[in-house]
């Protein structure tokens, strides 16, 4: 953990009281956005946190993603997009939605549950056209955007502070 912490750049994660203990990411098609983000989050966080991502609908494996998760040393592995109904467990202590569709589905499915859901709007880079160093910025951005959430709202604040 050390390690990825070393090549994110980001500090130690909160205390494991104020951390949840099972954290779902979720977006259309489980292809570029969650499955970033499940990973990202599983670098930082104690492995005692269960960290999983999912769609809403069925996608397929982007290899954008794969190349931009390269740059930082990370591998998805043999992973492949999942769906919401693929889930073996459906209590999260969180649900973080980084799509309006991903929100809007999130909030129907736990109307009657004790979890908190919380939006992070992400661009969606699929939808980028130009050359392919366009097309890889877009996804960084992405990651970038991930990386940074992820780290304000998941690691220890004192550890945030500029130096």
């Amino acid at each position: 953990m050390r390690a990825a912490l070393a090549r994110l750049k980001l500090p130690a994660p909160l205390p494991r009281s104020i951390l949840p203990r099972s954290i779902l990411f979720v977006c259309g098609m489980n292809a570029v956005r969650s499955p970033m983000a499940e990973l990202l989050a599983r670098q930082v966080l104690p492995a005692t946190t269960f960290v999983a991502s999912a769609g809403v609908r069925g996608g397929e494996r982007d290899p954008f993603v794969d190349a931009v998760l390269a740059e930082d040393g990370l591998s998805l592995g043999e992973r492949h997009p999942r769906t919401l109904d693929d889930l073996e467990d459906n209590y999260f202590d969180l649900i973080v939605t980084l799509s309006p569709e991903a929100h809007h589905t999130a909030l129907e499915l736990t109307r009657s549950l004790a979890v908190d859901v919380e939006y992070w709007p992400m661009p969606d880079p699929t939808g980028v056209g130009g050359t392919r160093e366009q097309i890889m910025a877009a996804y960084r951005e992405v990651r970038e955007r991930l990386k940074a959430r992820i780290g304000g709202r998941f690691l220890a604040p004192e550890a945030k502070k500029p130096r």
